[in-house]
């Protein structure tokens, strides 16, 4: 299976945000936002694994910025590492008023997938061979990501997480 670059994974989503997209206080509905990054996400990981993906975990969603009535969303998606049949997806959402040129980065977050064959059975996925230093830093950090996240859902022994140790305890 050829490895491919999380260029070839890169996605750009824009939705405007209406009104039934927001509460009372006129701010985008962290939900609503939550739906499109998830699309948008699962469309850059079948760009990866040319295969039907589905959501394994959501992790560190950080809401920077409220998002407002009226504004543009733009959700950038890659893959930023691939495992045996899960790939990692790193999410950028900006907003942007038109009316006034402001733009501002709202959101960031991690999505996890698990590509799946035609009878729905987990299945191998291409390498991900990082492009640029900003990719490499992403990918060397999501097994530290991984890991926690297989501690919280309580499929691994933190004393088994041999790259968080690391991080903490050194090597």
């Amino acid at each position: 299976m050829k490895g491919k670059t999380p260029s070839e994974s890169h996605t750009i989503m824009n939705e405007l945000v209406l009104p039934n997209d927001t509460n009372t206080m006129n701010n985008l509905m962290g939900g609503r936002l939550l739906h499109w990054m998830d699309i948008a996400a699962a469309i850059s990981a079948q760009k990866h694994c040319n295969r039907i993906v589905v959501t394994v975990s959501v992790d560190n969603v950080s809401f920077k910025h409220s998002i407002k009535l009226g504004d543009v969303i733009t959700i950038e998606a890659k893959v930023s590492r691939s495992f045996k049949t899960s790939v990692e997806v790193r999410l950028d959402v900006w907003a942007q008023n038109i009316p006034s040129g402001t733009r501002i980065k709202s959101n960031e977050a991690y999505y996890t997938f698990v590509a799946l064959d035609e009878n729905g059975k987990t299945i191998a996925v291409p390498e991900l061979i990082p492009d640029t230093l900003e990719e490499t830093i992403l990918f060397e950090g999501a097994l530290r990501r991984r890991q926690l996240r297989l501690i919280l859902a309580g499929k691994m022994d933190p004393r088994d997480a041999t790259e968080l140790k690391a991080l903490f305890f050194g090597s």
